[in-house]
């Protein structure tokens, strides 16, 4: 797959279901199977035969609630409704009922059906030879003027970091899909935050028990494996340069820093490696304005253009200072000032002008320069919470060493010690990782990728049953 296609939704189409009327319950059967249409609703539909059945056997004390809806079945012919409410066949009349909700929103004219919807761009070939059978046709369709077509996040190696993405919003179908860099991203900061190779281990183990369906009550997680088990990479690379292997135990020697010996570096590092993800962060977030309104509108937004200039030159100032460099001091000068000069004019341009214009400007200006300053300090938890990680690993280390010494007894009570104070902080600090890590991710780097939220693609699908419908008992 090509890179620009990794990185975008997945392309959809406009389509129309074409069907005689007599076949479009079969139609309509086919399509809810397929599982990859969304089709357009009535607004106000009156309920359905079966919809009053249902609700009828929920008057009678039946179990019909929200969980209908996913267990829900189609029959391949029209089922006798009077026959499901007597037997109780609340999955059946579920079906039936969102049949007919999709049937109701159908356009009729003489002996012919039609329905609109969304379907993705490579789907549309197949589901087109499937109405075939029934005498129907998918037909594409243009895009209508105002309306974005729904999200749909890429399948496949991504698919366990979505749920990162969905969990804070939908993006924009013009948007950048941002789960997989955010996925790594996460397990990055995770990593930093978590650097042991023996904890990092243990989380791989754990990805591949999940892997291989145990404990069986998490097999629904199954699918967030890949997730974990590059969260134990990660885990495991940090613990590598730090030399941490259950905590100071001297069997790794130290590549590239230890946290407790050099805390100042290892602030300095995740200050400087927050800044590159947030100059990253302005970037996306810039091709995203482009997208949804054009450059005329990116050029001023402080998640735009704007903002792409003004962070890296800021950060480019810094640097000259520090190094005591004039030129790259001067040129960051200049183009910080240069974006910070079109957010202001963007900021002005949205208000009613005149002194209560400027007024507002300047404090949502004067938000703009902190908010990018508080944002990059933020991550300068990645230190101090490996600081943590490191600090109660050493901690339970000494307290094994020294009742080692002791005896028998004391190998014992070393041996009890080691396993409880690891496991203890194994879950605490995973649990503030974690927690950390999804933190720096929606507040300091979603929030410059998300600017509108999109509307996620819901398909309709319903199994259709394959045993025959049951009689009266």
């Amino acid at each position: 797959m090509p890179w620009s296609e990794a990185v975008t939704p997945v392309r959809m189409r406009r389509v129309a279901v074409i069907v005689p009327q007599a076949a479009l319950r079969a139609a309509l059967v086919r399509i809810a199977e397929e599982g990859c249409v969304e089709l357009d609703r009535a607004e106000e539909a009156a309920p359905g035969a079966a919809t009053v059945r249902l609700q009828r056997l929920r008057g009678r004390g039946a179990t019909v609630g929200p969980e209908c809806a996913r267990t829900a079945l189609l029959a391949a012919a029209a089922p006798d409704l009077d026959l499901l409410e007597r037997e109780e066949e609340v999955a059946l009349l579920a079906g039936e009922a969102q049949l007919e909700e999709r049937a109701e929103g159908a356009v009729r004219q003489g002996e012919v059906a039609a329905l609109a919807g969304w379907c993705p761009a490579a789907e549309v070939p197949r589901v087109a030879g499937r109405l075939a059978a029934t005498g129907g046709a998918l037909l594409p369709l243009p895009s209508p003027r105002g309306t974005d077509p729904p999200t749909l996040l890429r399948p496949g190696r991504a698919a366990s970091f979505t749920p990162l993405v969905t969990t804070y919003g939908t993006p924009a179908y013009a948007d950048v899909d941002p789960s997989w860099p955010a996925g790594l991203t996460y397990v990055a900061m995770f990593g930093i935050m978590f650097g042991d190779v023996g904890h990092g281990a243990l989380l791989v183990l754990g990805a591949v028990a999940l892997r291989l369906g145990w404990p069986r009550r998490l097999a629904g997680l199954g699918r967030l494996w890949p997730f974990l088990a590059g969260a134990g990479v990660a885990s495991m690379v940090a613990g590598a340069a730090y030399g941490e292997f259950f905590g100071p135990t001297g069997l790794l020697p130290v590549l590239w820093l230890s946290p407790l010996e050099s805390p100042a570096r290892l602030l300095a590092a995740a200050v400087v490696f927050g800044a590159g993800l947030l100059a990253l962060a302005h970037a996306a977030g810039a091709v995203n304005r482009v997208r949804e309104g054009g450059w005329g509108s990116a050029l001023y937004a402080a998640s735009g253009c704007a903002g792409l200039m003004f962070y890296p030159g800021l950060a480019l100032a810094g640097t000259g200072v520090v190094l005591h460099r004039q030129a790259p001091a001067v040129a960051g000068a200049a183009l910080a000032v240069t974006g910070l000069a079109l957010v202001a004019s963007g900021l002005f341009r949205a208000t009613a002008g005149g002194g209560a214009g400027l007024a507002e400007t300047a404090v949502r200006l004067f938000d703009v320069v902190v908010r990018t300053g508080t944002n990059t300090l933020s991550f300068a938890r990645l230190a101090a919470f490996g600081l943590t990680h490191a600090a109660l690993a050493d901690l339970v280390w000494r307290g094994t060493t020294g009742l080692a010494g002791r005896g028998a007894a004391g190998v014992a009570g070393a041996a009890v010690l080691f396993v409880v104070g690891t496991t203890v902080s194994f879950g605490l600090e995973a649990l503030v990782a974690g927690v950390q890590a999804l933190r720096l991710e929606f507040y300091e780097l979603f929030s410059r990728l998300f600017d509108r939220e999109g509307r996620p693609f819901r398909p309709w699908h319903v199994p259709r049953r394959s045993l025959p419908i049951p009689l009266r008992r």
